[in-house]
């Protein structure tokens, strides 16, 4: 059942809320009059029921989601600094200061599956509609990048050694009885992999690390074995994971390289400091002057950069109203078409031989300008949540990627509202002594001398 926010209800001349004592110049506190509230919790009342207990109000888990993406905190450190924090209080739509915490870290996992892709694109949506015109630019810039997932680095040890570790916990949980459980074993056999590119260590730790995969195989075998029928639905997907993993070499295609999160796929980006990224590719669609993320979705497989172009301008368009870019400037990495649709590709190149000195200008000034959408996926990355990715599944990815997107938008958002209200300040303080010291101070100086 839908919660319902706490109203604005009058109060007598001696009370003070938190709208009346908070400063109004605040970004944040006018990021929070200006958000379509009402709109978005017409928008989500269709993932509610009419019956049961009422929920936490709809406005409360946006503003907390936005919060978290914000300032780059996790599930449980946004809700032990909303407690501490009254512009984020009163963001959230509360009228007093509140001493409890709102809600259960948990609450936020079930939010995020209740509201699902559609609902974090609403968000989206509005945060690019806070720009306006800005944001209806008709030239954009696109670019991939990889979102990577909050998993260890992929080795055969590592996943050998973890399907041990889950063969062991599922025969405790069905009273499987093992014919050897292999822990003296196994811890050996790890620690023999240390140094293992050491010429004294090589001919061990290879040994170690085959003798781990024949465990790790023999384990499987016997859960398979003794599962009774009953129970073997419930552990199909994950023995299927296993069986997989013990199977697969080093050249084939979609490997697993997590139990838990097998959908994750090897990304080589040709950076010298990171030769393979493991998570999901994104593409991020900026507009070019104004530098507003007006696409952000995240692709299920490593596909070619120039097959993620239809996808992502089409998105674009939605979130947009409709508007549909004329121009997308792209580096080499989309080669192949020029024209998707209404839009034009415009990708770098030498210019023709008739070209005029203003054309060529105009190109340049294209692709200089394409580079900006580089720093702002480091700062998707480094300040909104995007390096690691912690939300499970196809899914989490692309929850994460659209709630980083719409957090730099509305960051954007209020650096614009303070810069502007200390350039205003600053303009009236220096007219106005100006005016005081043309027509007040002067004169009567004259006056008195």
């Amino acid at each position: 059942m839908k919660g319902n926010s706490p109203h604005q209800e009058q109060k007598s001349f001696l009370y003070q809320g938190l709208r009346d004592i908070l400063n109004p110049k605040e970004p944040l506190y006018q990021l929070s009059d200006k958000i379509p509230w009402a709109e978005i919790e017409k928008e989500f009342e269709k993932y509610y029921v009419d019956f049961g207990r009422p929920a936490k109000p709809v406005r409360l888990m946006v503003s907390l989601l936005i919060l978290k993406q914000l300032y780059n905190l996790g599930d449980e450190t946004v809700v032990e600094s909303w407690v501490q924090n009254p512009y984020w209080q009163y963001f959230s739509g509360q009228t007093e200061f509140q001493w409890k915490l709102p809600l259960e870290p948990s609450d936020f996992v079930h939010f995020r599956k209740r509201i699902g892709e559609q609902g974090v694109k609403k968000i989206l949506e509005i945060s690019i509609g806070l720009h306006g015109k800005e944001a209806m630019e008709s030239e954009v810039v696109v670019d991939t990048t990889v979102q990577e997932k909050n998993i260890t680095f992929p080795t055969d040890i590592k996943l050998h050694k973890r399907i041990i570790e889950q063969c062991r916990k599922i025969a405790e949980v069905e009273g499987i009885e093992q014919r050897q459980s292999y822990k003296r074993i196994v811890k050996k056999l790890v620690m023999a992999q240390r140094f293992r590119n050491h010429p004294k260590n090589k001919k061990k730790a290879y040994a170690s690390a085959r003798k781990l995969k024949t465990i790790a195989g023999r384990m499987v075998r016997e859960i398979e074995r003794k599962l009774p029928e009953e129970k073997k639905g419930k552990y199909e997907a994950r023995i299927e994971i296993f069986n997989k993993i013990l199977s697969q070499h080093r050249n084939d295609k979609e490997k697993i390289y997590s139990i838990h999160e097998p959908k994750v796929y090897c990304v080589s980006k040709g950076k010298e400091h990171k030769k393979y990224e493991f998570g999901a590719k994104a593409s991020i669609v900026l507009t070019k002057k104004s530098g507003i993320i007006v696409g952000a979705y995240s692709l299920e497989k490593n596909d070619y950069d120039g097959h993620t172009l239809p996808r992502a301008l089409e998105q674009c368009e939605e979130l947009r109203g409709g508007n549909r870019p004329s121009v997308a400037i792209a580096d080499r990495g989309y080669k192949g078409k020029t024209r998707i649709g209404e839009t034009e590709i415009l990708l770098p190149k030498p210019p023709k031989k008739n070209s005029s000195e203003y054309q060529k200008k105009k190109a340049r000034n294209r692709f200089r300008r394409r580079a900006a959408i580089e720093p702002i996926i480091g700062h998707l990355k480094t300040d909104y949540r995007m390096a690691r990715n912690p939300l499970k599944g196809i899914v989490g990815d692309s929850l994460n990627l659209m709630l980083a997107a719409a957090a730099f938008n509305f960051k954007k958002w209020m650096r614009k509202i303070k810069n502007f209200l200390g350039f205003f300040y600053t303009y009236c303080q220096t007219h106005i002594f100006r005016f005081w010291e043309s027509f007040i101070i002067t004169p009567m100086l004259k006056m008195t001398f």
